[in-house]
């Protein structure tokens, strides 16, 4: 088969981007690194904050701390509560969505919508500012993220989908969308197509292999880690996975080499878990994980003088307090009594149950003495024989449930998550996402930061603008890249071919009738077109197609019309 590449966004005419309108001068920067715990609470800061101070007396204040500027609201499109993946999705395409929603553009829920929805829009792509960076400036675009590498956050950034677990279709998109830098978990997730697509097109693959990763020296790169998520840091094995300090470094040191800039996001992944299985040695330690890697940025960001930084939160999680109605006294207890339980943690509750179910049920006590510092009681050991996710356990599985109901949890993460925090005087009011406002903090070259409470659709509007772009930039990018099929070839014959030989979605065969071999084969989420009457001859879109089976059609680039006139 003949091959040759094309992009057609450098090749065919672009038009020109809307008016920056209210940019002020001076806001534009070369490289823009967005930096987001997942599902952080402004009381996980507080715990962090004061837990490294516990540690180490000389160090009262995080890296985060002197760039604090205010907060922001965190919002789906029709709830006041929402998840990692509208969220983020606001900040990167300044369009509120729904729950599960991976930049794409919601449907209207009426009396539930908080901002206004154009229900022409429902299920489409919202083009983001990752791939703007990309399409406009040339920039180059990284992510980094200790979670499997599709899942809500950097799929924000990079892919489109109204559902977040829909791996199938968000994992093809990534492969084939020009991300430069990647680095995360997922080893299982990369088939060997999108592998093979990568390197052709000249890309490191690196799978579990931390010294190739430090050694490589391609300018592309992606290395993963893990089947599906990293380590918690605290169980981290540091010859075998980097921190997310150094993961950010690298992908610092790989992009920084584009002349035209870049675009990275950073995510903390794995706070929004811990606060999820109320981990209180898990939350506090994933943030600090995060404080170090945003040490680097800044480090970075303040020696290269043309670099903004923006550090947030996508959502609150789990209501974790310093301080419990049931620990009695707890506002008059010293520094060493309220802190010192959870210092002697030194695995999170993750990793204490990956130890529990790799020893025998008689080493159980001795785990809870050497990496917590704690006694088992007996009603807690036998909260331990009858949890489901406990495989030591010497009870049948039909005799589990008749527990101690105050401990009950058939998972082993949680169980030893409740016994952890039953020795501090910390509080959670749930194990799911929160509602109130999150932090804010950002360095700019020349002083230029948001300040005081911002809606995350304005977070959005800043960050576009850090970029040169206006308030519309990236919908009317949307409409360039992302157009229905049905009006990229009008007056052309379309046919949507079903999915077979395992691919996750059909196939869009477009012909021209008044053009002799003019005919295109597009695959669901990828961005290479197959040319001519018998595909021999192929090109690169400038974004992935993306199939919408709601609405039974393809986005893709509104320019590709030109190669069948």
């Amino acid at each position: 088969m003949k091959r040759s590449t094309l992009l057609l966004a450098a090749a065919l005419a672009l038009p020109a981007l809307p008016a920056a309108g209210s940019i002020p001068p001076g806001r534009e920067v070369k490289n823009v690194i967005l930096m987001v715990s997942d599902g952080t609470s402004l009381s996980t800061l507080s715990l962090a904050r004061w837990m490294q101070w516990y540690a180490d007396s000389t160090r009262p204040k995080l890296n985060v701390d002197p760039y604090l500027c205010g907060t922001v609201r965190t919002s789906s499109s029709d709830a006041p509560i929402g998840d990692s993946a509208p969220t983020t999705s606001c900040y990167m395409t300044g369009q509120p969505s729904q729950t599960g929603f991976v930049a794409t553009c919601p449907p209207s829920r009426p009396g539930a919508d908080l901002f206004p929805v154009d229900t022409a829009r429902a299920y489409r792509p919202a083009l983001t500012l990752l791939e703007a960076a990309r399409l406009r400036h040339g920039a180059s675009t990284g992510l980094v993220v200790t979670c499997e590498f599709p899942h809500a956050t950097p799929a924000d950034c990079s892919a489109h989908s109204y559902n977040r677990n829909r791996y199938d279709w968000i994992v093809p998109q990534m492969a084939s969308g020009g991300i430069d830098v990647l680095i995360g978990g997922g080893t299982s997730l990369l088939s060997p197509e999108a592998e093979a697509r990568l390197r052709r097109d000249g890309w490191s693959v690196l799978r579990d292999d931390l010294p190739a990763m430090r050694a490589d020296t391609a300018r592309r790169m992606w290395a993963l880690f893990g089947e599906t998520a990293m380590d918690y840091d605290l169980d981290r094995d540091t010859a075998r996975q980097p921190s997310l300090a150094e993961m950010t470094a690298t992908a610092l040191r790989k992009l920084a080499a584009d002349p035209d800039g870049f675009f990275l996001m950073v995510e903390g992944s794995k706070v929004d878990w811990a606060a999820h299985d109320n981990d209180p040695a898990g939350l506090y330690s994933e943030f600090l994980a995060f404080d170090r890697a945003v040490g680097v940025a800044l480090d970075f960001a303040r020696r290269d003088g043309h670099t903004a930084v923006v550090i947030t939160a996508d959502h609150g999680n789990s209501g974790v307090s310093i301080g419990r109605r049931s620990c009695k006294g707890y506002d008059r207890l010293t520094k060493h009594q309220l802190f010192g339980p959870l210092a002697r943690m030194k695995r999170s509750a993750e990793g204490m149950a990956r130890l529990l179910n790799a020893a025998p049920r008689s080493a159980a006590q001795d785990i809870f003495r050497q990496y917590a510092g704690i006694e088992l009681t007996g009603e807690e050991l036998d909260a331990l024989d009858h949890c489901d996710g406990y495989r030591q356990s010497p009870l049948p599985a039909a005799e589990r449930k008749a527990g101690s109901r105050a401990l009950y949890s058939s998972s082993l993460d949680g169980l030893v998550a409740r016994i952890l925090t039953r020795r501090t005087c910390l509080g959670f009011t749930t194990d799911g996402h929160t509602g109130e406002d999150v932090f804010l903090a950002a360095y700019h070259p020349a002083g230029d930061r948001p300040t005081g409470m911002l809606l995350n659709t304005e977070l959005a509007v800043y960050l576009a603008s850090l970029y040169g772009f206006g308030p519309d930039s990236l919908r009317a990018l949307s409409d360039e890249f992302y157009a229905p099929h049905t009006e990229v070839f009008a007056g052309m014959q379309c046919k949507v071919v079903p999915a077979a030989d395992g691919r996750p979605g059909p196939t869009l065969v477009v012909t021209n009738p008044r053009k002799k071999d003019a005919r295109l084969e597009v695959d669901a989420f990828s961005s290479v077109v197959r040319c001519g009457r018998r595909g021999r001859t192929e090109m690169r879109i400038a974004t992935p197609a993306v199939w919408v089976d709601k609405r039974q059609t393809f986005y893709l680039p509104a320019s590709l019309a030109d190669a069948l006139r």
